[in-house]
């Protein structure tokens, strides 16, 4: 059952890194383009490029090349399919926070059951679905409909609602949802499209810190500054609230919280935010610097002492290193840096190179936090954000384009923004030198630095992540072939 689970979760990965190719990078040019040679573009360069490295098998001719043709049809057709969701909730939802498909209708919080947490911990009745979608709207560059949704939100929308949500959740689609929306209507770049709306005057901005406002009495009453991980939205923390938070709720606000922190100019939400964070890190294990996945907020006691990189800690190591790349704080490096170098001791198990040689594949496994000892080797959907993060370094070509974006946890686009490196609160998290200013050090060679893993060579940086003779195990493995 280890290797079936392991074979397909590579097998689903593979599928993920060849979708995110085809629908990222569109016909407009881009990493694709920028791996052809002049003319000879149209003319299955890129084909013959991989098939050295594929020979003529049948795993080259299916994904040895993302043709222009095929990328574009892949793009349309996610297109239509959001397009399809987005229409029917508004045709059948709206303004509930979503569809249920199975009824055809509209549906929020469960008010009949309040421990229905899979329901009432994301949905709110705040049209969480028009929210989420804002920016994907404009992405797609549906500039007619981003405006009247925009208006929406803003006519129809209150956070004044006797709703108990989880403060996460809340933070990572609504917020995260406002704050990139405000960003790319105040854009005077307007990368996407005219998305700029006649007398907009920061309505989302004042919105999500509303949101936020609602969401400060989670961090009250806590001895250990990590908040509790639900809030009512206009009574604040529930009497029977639990006192137990998974590191990943408690630790991934600071993207959020210090966007809207350094857009407003008022230091209190990245404050809370980075204190968590600060609690959280304190309590790592002395031995192998390890953090558990469930947490006391009061007590700081370890209740879930696995450690691994999937649900209940994903995105706190996520957090880190995009804050720092965000706000430019070295503290948030160090602490990235610190993390991956336990991870990568303790987490990381199979043969040392990634794309070649013999011995196990690798993978990356669940441990004790305390000693590193192996739980289990189960691997979850919330880990696959891993290889993506460990491509955020100097040289990855994404990173030197002239549109410089990152995403939330939750998909939600922010630009890289020098605004969004100015602190005015220095008393608050001071710079020991010029170095450490943070337009001195925007790329930073530490980033990364302890892998393990040798680089892929840039014939294969752009194709199959493994060479055919892995896929072919991996099928065999599922029974594929």
């Amino acid at each position: 059952m280890q290797w079936r689970s392991l074979a397909l979760a590579l097998l689903l990965l593979r599928l993920a890194l060849h979708g995110s190719l085809w629908l990222g990078f569109g016909p407009s040019p881009g990493l694709y383009q920028r791996l052809t040679l002049g003319a000879a573009a149209g003319k299955g360069l890129c084909r013959q490029s991989y098939g050295r490295y594929f020979a003529a098998d049948d795993y080259g001719r299916r994904y040895g090349s993302f043709p222009r043709a095929l990328r574009a049809q892949m793009r349309d057709t996610a297109r239509a399919m959001f397009v399809f969701g987005y229409d029917n909730y508004m045709r059948h939802a709206f303004p509930h926070d979503e569809l249920n498909p199975i009824a055809c209708q509209g549906r929020g919080p469960d008010a009949g059951n309040p421990s229905n947490l899979n329901i009432n911990d994301v949905l709110g009745n705040y049209s969480l679905t028009l929210i989420d979608a804002l920016d994907t709207l404009a992405i797609m560059g549906n500039s007619s409909e981003f405006q009247r949704a925009v208006k929406l939100v803003i006519d129809t929308v209150s956070f004044d609602k006797d709703s108990t949500v989880q403060v996460f959740e809340a933070t990572i689609r609504i917020l995260g949802s406002l704050l990139s929306a405000h960003i790319i209507i105040t854009d005077s770049k307007q990368p996407f499209g005219d998305m700029a709306i006649k007398d907009y005057d920061n309505e989302l901005l004042h919105m999500a810190r509303d949101l936020a406002v609602r969401l400060l009495p989670a961090f009250e009453n806590t001895k250990t500054g990590m908040p509790y991980p639900r809030v009512n939205l206009k009574k604040g923390v529930p009497p029977d609230s639990n006192n137990e938070t998974c590191t990943a709720g408690a630790g991934s606000l600071l993207v959020e919280f210090g966007i809207l922190s350094r857009l407003l100019g008022d230091s209190t939400f990245e404050w809370v935010a980075r204190r968590a964070v600060r609690a959280l890190w304190s309590l790592r294990s002395n031995d192998t610097g390890l953090l558990g996945n469930v947490v006391n907020i009061q007590t700081g006691y370890w209740v879930g002492k696995q450690s691994g990189l999937g649900a209940g800690l994903d995105s706190f190591y996520e957090y880190l290193l995009k804050s720092y790349i965000l706000f430019g704080e070295r503290e948030d490096l160090h602490m990235f840096n610190e993390a991956y170098r336990s991870i990568q001791s303790y987490l990381r198990r199979g043969r040392e190179a990634c794309n070649e040689g013999e011995g196990d594949p690798p993978l990356y496994v669940n441990v004790n936090m305390f000693n590193g000892q192996l739980l289990n080797t189960w691997i979850d959907s919330l880990q696959a954000f891993f290889p993506g993060l460990q491509l955020f370094d100097e040289e990855n070509p994404v990173h030197k384009s002239g549109n410089r974006y990152l995403f939330t946890t939750e998909g939600h686009i922010v630009p890289l923004d020098k605004r969004l490196r100015d602190s005015l609160w220095e008393d608050i998290f001071p710079r020991k030198s010029e170095e450490e200013k943070p337009e001195n050090r925007l790329g930073s060679a530490e980033i990364n630095g302890s892998c393990n893993c040798n680089r892929v060579p840039d014939e294969r940086r752009y194709s199959l992540p493994l060479k055919s003779i892995y896929m072919r195990q991996i099928d065999q493995m599922v029974g594929l072939i």
